[in-house]
């Protein structure tokens, strides 16, 4: 893969991001907000911009989204086989949305 090519996936990957986000915004704001881990104040932006100017963010050469699970331990949780997957998946869950909270609140 070329950096042109790279860049130009990470444009399109940016664009289906902020749509994506923005119509789970507008559909259910606080379910969004948990599943995309971002902030009100981050919806707030999403929610009123228009098509033209998230065609121009997503032009960025930087990604929008980012990896939420930064540690080892929600890793093995979401990756486990086990017959507890279910359960690994809650706890996993209930990992990141303190992570959440704690984004909010920094």
């Amino acid at each position: 893969m070329t950096t042109d090519q790279m860049l130009e996936e990470i444009r399109e990957a940016n664009l289906t991001y902020l749509m994506l986000a923005q119509n789970m915004i507008r559909a259910d704001k606080a379910e969004a907000l948990y599943r995309l881990g971002i902030s009100e104040q981050v919806a707030v932006i999403l929610e009123n911009r228009s098509a033209g100017q998230f065609l121009k963010t997503a032009a960025s050469s930087m990604l929008m989204c980012r990896f939420r699970f930064d540690d080892s331990v929600v890793w093995n949780l979401l990756t486990s086989h086990s017959k507890d997957r279910q359960v690994s998946g809650v706890h996993a869950a209930i990992l990141m949305t303190g992570k959440t909270t704690e984004a909010a609140c920094a």
